[in-house]
């Protein structure tokens, strides 16, 4: 284990609260962008591969955390999309 790595998913990590609170509080995917996030979740799953097939340890934990967190992201966009959807409709969003 790399104090490197786990300083980088630390970093890395502690931008994704903050980015699932703004998607929850704007309701809206503008300034969002699904690729960029289902690249992001794409490395984490590269990581978690290399540390099962590689050097299992107490930072895959870390991975699986900060890919569920990207996912709870990924799903939100979905749900905005919808309330963007409504809204150019002239529908309010259902709650």
């Amino acid at each position: 284990m790399s104090v490197f790595e786990f300083m980088m998913l630390v970093c890395f990590g502690a931008s994704w609260p903050f980015s699932i609170a703004k998607s929850l509080k704007s309701r809206s995917t503008k300034g969002k962008s699904i690729v960029f996030l289902c690249l992001i979740e794409l490395g984490y799953v590269f990581g978690i591969v290399h540390k099962v097939l590689n050097s299992f340890n107490w930072v895959t934990w870390v991975y699986l955390l900060l890919f569920f967190v990207v996912g709870c992201d990924i799903l939100l966009y979905f749900r905005n999309r919808r309330f963007d959807s409504a809204d150019g409709a002239g529908k309010a969003p259902a709650a």
